[in-house]
């Protein structure tokens, strides 16, 4: 797994979702503005609809258009909400003092590093123009010192990246245009690949992948963390048999199985979206 592929797939998902938005956007301001848009991709599907006779699943079409923009704006608004609900409930939790003082130890600028009061062990990343790495006082208490440090190379890694932002992405494309089943693949693997480099770059920094291993162990036992209503990345719910595997065995590159059934019915539904849409402006 490399960074290579996880660009790749975050680039071609963002392609896809980019395309039937923009399609979609374009004809919702067509019918409200009475904009005469001739080489609308939508406009084309109505007038072949028609032409086979087959003009009432126009109706099913503007259904799934509504449904889609009406969805994106759904998830967004609930996504916003939710995080700004859990960061006033993050204030009433925050340890200052621990704050100051870990990003003092870890040399984080502009006060990367937040620790919350609170005994469950949690380590994420969350945040899309800022983000921050989390912890728990629990955490703290539950690992020593270098496993602490290898837990906040793998979450600097994500927030260097902005992983939530782009998991966020790949979220919203899986979810509303779900009649692309390749969307939802990308989703899980770009989070699966960006673990495993998290995990890469931790082990780098320390030059041991014991201090990493020991602290992902000491935090399965404790159990499955709860899921948290916003978008974020955590160090240990996901990817768990990848990253023990490579962790056990870093040079041994674990492949990634392509689905090809999925691929192909993404390619069909895919190319017939952009074969109308050149066939419209040719």
């Amino acid at each position: 797994m490399s960074k290579r592929q996880s660009s790749l797939i975050f680039f071609v998902s963002l392609v896809i979702l980019g395309t039937i938005l923009l399609q979609m956007g374009l004809y919702v301001i067509s019918i409200i503005v009475g904009w005469n848009m001739k080489f609308n991709l939508v406009a084309v599907c109505h007038s072949w609809l028609k032409a086979f006779g087959l003009s009432f699943l126009e109706y099913t079409l503007d259904g799934l258009i509504i449904y889609t923009l009406l969805c994106s704006l759904w998830k967004i608004g609930l996504h916003l909400f939710q995080t700004i609900k859990m960061k006033k409930r993050f204030q009433q939790y925050t340890e200052e003092k621990l704050t100051i003082e870990m990003n003092q130890v870890y040399e984080s600028e502009k006060e990367e590093i937040l620790v919350l009061s609170h005994p469950t062990p949690i380590a994420i990343t969350m945040g899309f123009i800022r983000p921050k790495i989390i912890f728990t006082t629990g955490l703290i208490n539950l690992l020593t010192h270098e496993e602490l440090k290898a837990v906040i190379s793998h979450e600097k890694y994500h927030k260097d990246n902005r992983d939530p932002l782009k998991v966020f992405l790949l979220s919203l494309s899986s979810s509303i245009i779900w009649y692309i089943p390749i969307q939802k693949w990308f989703h899980q693997k770009y989070r699966v690949i960006q673990e495993v480099l998290a995990d890469e770059f931790a082990i780098k920094q320390q030059e041991t992948s014991v201090n990493l291993g020991s602290a992902l162990l000491k935090m399965l036992k404790t159990g499955k963390q709860e899921k948290m209503p916003f978008t974020y990345v955590s160090f240990a719910d996901t990817s768990v048999n990848y990253r023990i595997e490579y962790i056990l065995n870093p040079i041994k590159d674990a492949q990634l199985q392509i689905p090809l059934r999925i691929i192909i019915i993404s390619l069909i539904v895919f190319s017939l979206i952009c074969g109308l849409f050149i066939y419209a402006l040719a």
